[in-house]
């Protein structure tokens, strides 16, 4: 353990009015980041402080920290996006983020049921950074109309098409769809375009 992270549990990360006060996040969550440190430390990285929260490295690079919220204390790692995510528990903190996935948790108990599993994608982390793997990142990635999320999330099959098209025609697609300022007009374009997606095919595609 290193002694100058001790403050977060205590005081917080002191970038809020809260910190250093009983209202502070931290104190929602004293279990479970108390047993999220502790199984962190055993899976061999290197303990510091940056950004006032605990981060953890290896060789000096950053593989994940820990950050106490309102309705949950998680785990965040870096280059979560290349995680296998076998059990389906990582999450985006952010809509557009592209490289960062969080695992939350509010019971000790969650914690502890899920011991084995929160080690094999922290070690998975490990074994992504020893091979030297980037996340890609898409430049300036345009916002998914709210019309259009709800129709991948329907249609599975959607979905899968849109996600093998080229990032070219999915952005192509997303601000035809965005542009229209009437929720009607976006939905017809979308309707209109369904076909043309789940035959591959872009915008200006016949």
């Amino acid at each position: 353990m290193n002694t100058s992270v001790d403050t977060y549990f205590t005081a917080g990360c002191g970038r809020c009015p809260f910190g250093g006060t009983p209202q502070c996040k931290v104190h929602n969550w004293t279990e479970e980041l108390k047993l999220l440190r502790m199984l962190i430390l055993d899976c061999g990285l290197t303990e510091e402080s940056k950004w006032g929260v605990p981060c953890y490295t290896f060789q000096k690079s950053i593989i994940l920290i820990l950050a106490a919220f309102n309705e949950y204390c998680s785990i965040n790692f870096f280059k979560g996006a290349l995680l296998n995510d076998e059990h389906e528990i990582l999450s985006k903190p952010g809509e557009n983020t592209q490289a960062a996935r969080l695992i939350k948790f509010t019971k000790v108990q969650e914690i502890a049921e899920l011991k084995s599993v929160i080690k094999a994608y922290i070690f998975e982390a490990i074994e992504v950074e020893k091979e030297g793997l980037k996340v890609v990142f898409t430049q300036n990635p345009e916002p998914i109309p709210e019309e259009f999320h709800n129709k991948l999330t329907e249609s599975p099959t959607l979905k899968d098409a849109f996600a093998r098209l080229t990032p070219g025609k999915q952005r192509g697609y997303i601000l035809y769809f965005s542009s229209p300022k009437q929720a009607k007009t976006r939905e017809a374009r979308i309707e209109k375009c369904t076909p043309k997606i789940l035959e591959g095919l872009g915008l200006n595609e016949r």
